[in-house]
């Protein structure tokens, strides 16, 4: 963790898009950017992107730039191995993907009480500390998507584990559900340093904020939505670097200006993200972070979140807008909500463990009336 320079990442799950391929020339100014600024920790894994996230960083960072000049975080994720012999070729076929001979992290990703059951046979957790000792991995974590229990254990059985990325945001610190804060002090129990993902829940604190909510932030009369976001996740005793999935340069350039000389939030910022969070709250949202697990298996071809922007659009805003990007363009060329099969396999995926089946039934009882 020695060549960490700043405790602020970027998150590469979100990287600007040409149609379904990834911008590189926009990327690759935004690698110099961020790198200029001295910041240099990126964070990647197979699936993000539908597999394209990782040639991204071989072709606009890691061919680019010498290898000490980066941190790269990596990650095994379930759905690519099913025992023990399969972990060490597709370690090895990332390693080439990326361009990079070593990791500096690798985390077992998005674990879970199940997720974590099929690590543990296959001696995922085994194989990655044989890496360590091989000199190809820095640093063993993992990124956490359960209950505060379940992560505890993880953290007993495998003391070895030397970071834990987490969900972590001023609307999910005490939500039952994500369980933000009681999942952060586990983390404090076993003195494991923090990542922290989601920082803006997936957009919602930045580009979906109900007008109330953003009122009490423009009233501050200083940062952007996005600033007090990251900055009241940087600012908890023990994380060590929060991500932040930039998707354009003006994105960049604004994380940029409030993290090279970051400062916690003040009282009166606290007091104003409690205020926003008690709005959401009243709002009954789908807390959807839009990362897209759910889509791949969807054997309908249902792009879900994007079913739950256009529901929780017409929440907040409750005009014909969503009613329109849902019927002329998010469903144009793939499945209604209403052609759900309840088959399962997204809520198995959902970090959020949402009802999804539950929500789309809902989605098409808004959208779907004659």
């Amino acid at each position: 963790m020695e060549r960490i320079k700043k405790n602020f990442g970027f998150g590469c799950m979100r990287l600007p898009m040409k149609g379904d391929e990834v911008d590189t020339e926009q990327f690759s100014r935004m690698v110099d950017a961020f790198l200029e600024a001295g910041f240099n920790y990126f964070d990647t894994a197979h699936g993000y992107i539908s597999t394209k996230s990782e040639p991204a960083i071989r072709e606009c960072l890691t061919s680019r730039y010498p290898r000490d000049s980066y941190v790269l975080t990596d990650k095994l994720t379930a759905p690519y191995f099913d025992q023990e012999s399969d972990i060490r070729p597709f370690f090895q076929s990332q390693l080439e993907i990326c361009g990079v001979d070593y990791f500096d992290f690798y985390l077992m990703h998005a674990q879970s009480a199940d997720n974590f059951t099929k690590f543990k046979r296959c001696r995922a957790y085994e194989t990655a500390f044989e890496l360590k000792a091989e000199g190809r991995i820095r640093h063993v974590g993992i990124s956490f998507h359960d209950t505060a229990d379940v992560l505890d254990q993880i953290l007993t059985e495998y003391p070895q584990v030397e970071a834990v990325q987490l969900q972590l945001n001023y609307v999910d610190w005490d939500d039952p559900a994500v369980q933000s804060r009681k999942c952060w002090e586990v983390c404090r129990k076993h003195n494991k340093p923090v990542i922290v993902m989601e920082p803006c829940k997936g957009g919602s604190l930045t580009n979906q904020l109900p007008d109330s909510a953003r009122a009490a932030l423009d009233a501050l009369g200083g940062g952007s939505p996005a600033s007090y976001a990251i900055r009241f996740a940087a600012g908890q005793e023990g994380v060590f670097m929060v991500l932040s999935g930039m998707s354009d340069m003006a994105q960049m350039e604004d994380n940029i200006g409030f993290m090279k000389q970051f400062c916690p939030l003040d009282d009166r910022e606290m007091a104003a993200v409690a205020q926003v969070r008690a709005i959401f709250q009243g709002q009954n949202l789908i807390p959807c972070t839009a990362c897209r697990y759910c889509t791949d298996g969807c054997p309908m071809k249902i792009a879900i979140p994007d079913r739950f922007a256009c529901l929780n659009t017409k929440k907040t805003f409750q005009n014909w807008n969503a009613d329109y990007y849902y019927g002329s363009v998010h469903t144009v060329n793939n499945g209604k909500a209403s052609a759900c099969v309840k088959c399962g396999k997204c809520e198995a995926a959902c970090p959020q463990h949402l009802p999804i089946r539950e929500l789309l039934v809902k989605v098409a009882e808004e959208f779907e009336h004659e």
